[in-house]
């Protein structure tokens, strides 16, 4: 355990740890600075003795990394359908595993996923761990965090990777809290240090001006959540049969702490951005949030979703789960229309792989041209209504 103590003969009473101790901890006994129970062992009154008085010593656990092995996916699935991000996750698994010269291994957890099952049993996997459950059967922190840390503890995986989605982010930093290891979020990019046998988690930093490189040098498992659609999909069919392992978990109702009781969707008809091929996209060029209809008209004719800037987002104009950039969701449509949208880094970063970009935007210097494949610098209200008027009247001659 770690531990904290003042050097009384250093210690001058000079009061500069006070203030900066988060819980006001430090008091003033005798001209000496005293630490009261509770001390989270910040390091805060560390720093700000100028006498070197505070000591703070660490605990130091030690991991034996060579009893770790092996790469885990969880396999994320919702109303018993496997999400397509595991599909994802799969194919930059497998890659990590074969340069590691180790196993593959995919976490399901769910009630009767047979059908699950014979989904994963068609890619080049090496084992698959089976975890079936009434409990589990829709997600719920609680269970499943104490599930996924219950089987790392007995069977140790090197590498443990999750999609950055809604229950990604949710599970993947309280399993890590669980069984005290670091995690890397919304990484966009992985490999190994073939020298130090370590999993590389790239993603992008300060704003997204920079590329991190993250490595967990000490612990293990090695955890990252990856953004989707940055990973490309494992395609199905392999001579490898995955061993099924099936285990029954620790669980009791008596634990259960939240029961979901219905889902409401905001949107009903809202298409998934992250599956949709073709979007179009509106930014604050837009002017007002009524003249998103301008944008849902289009994509209506297109066939496609709506996606949006984070500055409409943040201002209330449209829902956030239509936000497309680094705070929002990472797409690779065929088609990406950006409407009105000056196209930050932090935008780009979710959007720069789409096959094909049209950036329509009044300013030439609008960034948002810089990686478009077609620039239109025209007002987006001249040229959309244009632009809609042509393809109703392509539909109306086809009926």
């Amino acid at each position: 355990m770690a531990e904290i103590r003042i050097i009384d003969e250093k210690c001058t009473g000079c009061g500069k740890c006070i203030p900066v101790c988060p819980f006001s901890l430090i008091k003033l006994e005798e001209d000496k600075a005293q630490i009261m129970p509770g001390c989270t062992f910040c390091g805060a009154c560390v720093d700000a003795c100028p006498f070197g008085a505070i000591i703070l010593e660490e605990e130091v656990k030690k991991v034996d990394l060579s009893e770790f092995r092996g790469v885990w996916i969880f396999a994320e699935q919702r109303e018993k359908k496997i999400m397509p991000v595991t599909v994802e996750l799969l194919g930059a698994g497998r890659k990590l595993a074969d340069d590691l010269g180790e196993e593959l291994s995919v976490v399901l957890l769910g009630d009767k996923m047979h059908e699950s099952v014979e989904v994963l049993r068609k890619y080049p996997v090496d084992r698959l761990y089976l975890i079936d459950h009434p409990l589990l059967s829709e997600y719920r922190t609680n269970f499943y965090t104490k599930v996924f840390a219950d089987l790392i503890n007995k069977f140790k995986p090197a590498i443990i990777l999750m999609g950055a989605t809604s229950i990604g982010r949710d599970l993947a930093p309280r399993v890590a809290a669980r069984i005290k290891t670091g995690l890397t979020a919304d990484c966009t990019a992985l490999k190994i240090d073939k020298e130090k046998r370590c999993l590389v988690q790239i993603r992008p930093a300060f704003g997204g001006n920079i590329m991190a490189s993250i490595i967990t040098p000490y612990h293990r498992p090695q955890m990252a959540t990856v953004r989707p659609k940055v990973m490309k999909k494992m395609l199905p069919g392999s001579s490898l049969s995955p061993e099924v392992v099936k285990i029954e978990p620790d669980l009791s109702g008596e634990d259960e702490l939240v029961r979901i009781v219905d889902r409401i969707r905001e949107e009903a008809d809202v298409k998934d951005l992250q599956e949709a091929e073709i979007i179009v996209s509106g930014g604050r060029g837009l002017g007002k949030p009524e003249n998103f209809s301008i944008i849902r008209r289009l994509a209506e004719l297109l066939g496609g979703a709506v996606g949006a800037s984070r500055a409409v987002v943040d201002a209330g104009w449209i829902p956030s789960y239509h936000q497309v950039g680094q705070t929002g969701k990472t797409v690779q449509p065929k088609l990406y229309i950006a409407c009105g949208i000056s196209g930050a880094i932090q935008h780009q970063v979710g959007m720069r792989n789409s096959e094909v970009i049209i950036a329509i935007n009044k300013d030439p210097e609008a960034p948002i041209f810089n990686i478009a494949t077609y620039g239109i610098v025209e007002d987006l209200h001249r040229f959309l209504p244009m632009l809609i008027e042509r393809l109703e009247n392509l539909v109306s001659r086809k009926s």
